[in-house]
């Protein structure tokens, strides 16, 4: 797959990523929230198989701006002002983990841009959150052995006192719960963090949680959910979610983690497709 960059063009920090493929646009949003955005490398290239796929890193770190401010609000303009730089009017925004979340909050905010959400794996959006349980999920399947250095890193970070290198530490102690299996997980890839724009970040999403929930009896829009079943994410994450939503649907893939494509090829392909419609 041959990928071709592209960046905001207007008077705001920019914004750069990549695009390629034909068919249905599609705005792909990464996690983290503080990760660089390669690790969706191998989705982007599946979905690029069948639509117009644009992948972008947020702000935080490069090619995109640096700087912040770090929030909710300010992601969803970055990812109107990317529909812009590609000049498309409408596209489907399919997102993993905070991705997910955001693209649910970018469909409340700008319906008018917006075909349709596919959130993979994604943050929930009703009460807590499922967060706790998520939480708690991750350090069961933590080996015991570094799981309370992994508690004393989460806990460092998410005050903001940590730094990328800390932040680095800390994934690649739970990379594996991430996982169906985490005893056949694959080796973490080369990933990059900002841990500042993680830290700030997560009290946006937190602040701006209540107004999500209510925001989602609103949106008349396509939205489909796709899960991993032995995720650590909840399934309840997605289904508390999908039950707000007029129309939304839940797959749930079998045999698939939080990374749901890793374990699972062309299971996010096919739900993007049912979003479609083809």
């Amino acid at each position: 797959m041959t990928w071709v960059e592209f960046k905001t063009h207007d008077d705001a920090p920019p914004i750069a990523g990549l695009r390629a493929g034909s068919g249905p646009p599609v705005l792909l949003l990464h996690g983290g929230p503080g990760l660089g955005f390669e690790y969706l490398r191998d989705l982007a290239d599946e979905l690029a198989e069948e639509n117009d796929v644009a992948w972008y890193q947020q702000r935080g770190l490069a090619p995109s701006a640096t700087e912040g401010p770090y929030t909710v609000a300010t992601d969803v303009r970055d990812a109107a002002r990317v529909l812009d730089a590609l000049g498309w009017e409408k596209a489907y925004v399919v997102g993993h983990s905070w991705g997910g979340h955001l693209a649910l909050h970018v469909a409340a905010a700008l319906p008018e841009r917006v075909l349709g959400v596919l959130a993979v794996d994604p943050l929930g959006s009703v009460g807590d959150g499922r967060w706790p349980e998520f939480d708690a999920e991750m350090f069961r399947r933590t080996p015991e052995p570094v799981r309370a250095r992994a508690r004393e890193l989460d806990e460092l970070l998410s005050s903001g006192a940590g730094d990328d290198d800390l932040a680095l530490e800390s994934m690649s102690l739970v990379w594996a719960a991430y996982f169906a299996d985490p005893e056949a997980a694959p080796p973490m890839p080369d990933l990059r963090m900002a841990s500042e724009r993680s830290a700030l970040m997560g009290q946006s999403i937190v602040a701006e949680l209540p107004a999500l929930e209510a925001a989602l009896g609103r949106i008349r829009l396509p939205v489909g959910f796709v899960h991993g079943a032995l995720s650590p994410m909840p399934i309840a994450a997605s289904t508390d979610t999908a039950e707000r939503i007029p129309g939304a649907w839940v797959d749930v893939v079998d045999g698939a983690g939080h990374f749901v494509w890793v374990e699972a090829p062309r299971a996010v392909t096919a739900s993007l497709r049912r979003l479609t419609g083809g």
